[in-house]
């Protein structure tokens, strides 16, 4: 049996809670969270977990196998490196760090350690994103000509994020909240990424997040790569990351639809290969069992808060 400690019992961190307590080789055994309400809320809905206010307590007291951070971003590196001292594996939120030099730190400090470093960027166990990845791979769209990521809310933080930090310039706004996601699978379909220029949009106050973005940048092999974000207007939510090629157009809907056709048809559903989907716990028991498994590491982690700042820049 692999225990499991959580740090932030957020909307977040509250979703991996179920995954982690229906996989058969999992046991919580450990929450912590500087709420006490929330902590205590928490505590009720488990069995036999301990709950702890501070995470170096739950640290030194308990043998874990695999502590989940999942506290606002300001706090993942110096957390994740009272994990990592200890040599336990870590999940870690995304995105990894706070800046570009907290994430290579991380990454460089569990690398050393030899432990598993890995980070939840859901999207990697979906029907719909890994049916993008492979119809790409396959040649749907034919050669690349434009990829673009369109972000549109019509209310930023959305109603189920009402707290602070994600309506911060600091360490909030759609960009690194959802765009970091989509950076991450760019990366991991197309290649490496060059941001070329930033239009980005911040409202008079000066510490609440973006309100806009329209960002240029380019795949390795110059193919143009846009970034159009806007929040606090009209309609409905949007999120749609698409490839144009020489022969047709393909894109993943609202994380979980994909819509595409081939030139000279009209664009329709497609539906995606369930046998794509998988289970981030299955991947994570998998590792530390030593077999093989798909994990997001820290490398991976790392190289997308490289664009992502430059996009908060």
């Amino acid at each position: 049996m692999i225990n499991i400690g959580i740090i932030g019992l957020g909307a977040i961190g509250q979703r991996l809670v179920n995954g982690f307590l229906q996989h058969p080789s999992i046991t919580i055994v450990a929450i912590c969270d500087q709420n006490a309400e929330r902590l205590l809320s928490t505590k009720q809905q488990l069995e036999n977990v301990q709950a702890f206010q501070s995470h170096k307590e739950m640290l030194e007291s308990l043998d874990l196998d695999l502590v989940y951070v999942a506290v606002p971003p300001k706090y993942h590196h110096a957390i994740a490196l009272d994990v990592i001292s200890k040599g336990i594996h870590i999940l870690c939120e995304k995105p990894l760090a706070n800046s570009i030099e907290e994430a290579r730190d991380l990454y460089e400090r569990a690398h050393e350690k030899g432990i598993i470093h890995a980070m939840n960027f859901p999207l990697n166990y979906s029907a719909g994103s890994n049916t993008f990845a492979q119809l790409i791979q396959d040649g749907f769209v034919g050669d690349v000509r434009r990829v673009e990521v369109k972000l549109r809310f019509p209310q930023w933080p959305r109603p189920w994020q009402q707290n602070e930090w994600i309506a911060s310039r600091e360490q909030g706004g759609f960009v690194l909240e959802v765009g970091v996601h989509y950076i991450q699978q760019i990366q991991r379909i197309f290649g490496n990424v060059n941001v070329m220029n930033v239009d980005t949009q911040y409202p008079e106050d000066p510490t609440a997040s973006e309100r806009g973005i329209l960002a240029h940048l380019q795949l390795e092999d110059e193919t143009p790569l846009i970034v159009d974000g806007l929040s606090h207007i009209a309609g409905e939510e949007e999120i749609r990351f698409t490839a144009y090629g020489t022969e047709g157009t393909l894109s993943l809907l609202n994380w979980a639809d994909l819509e595409g056709g081939k030139i000279g048809s009209p664009i329709t559903t497609i539906e995606p290969n369930e046998k794509l989907t998988s289970s981030l716990a299955d991947h994570l028991v998998a590792a530390i069992e030593g077999k093989e498994a798909t994990l997001i590491d820290f490398k991976a982690g790392y190289d997308a808060q490289i664009v992502l700042e430059k996009l908060r820049a």
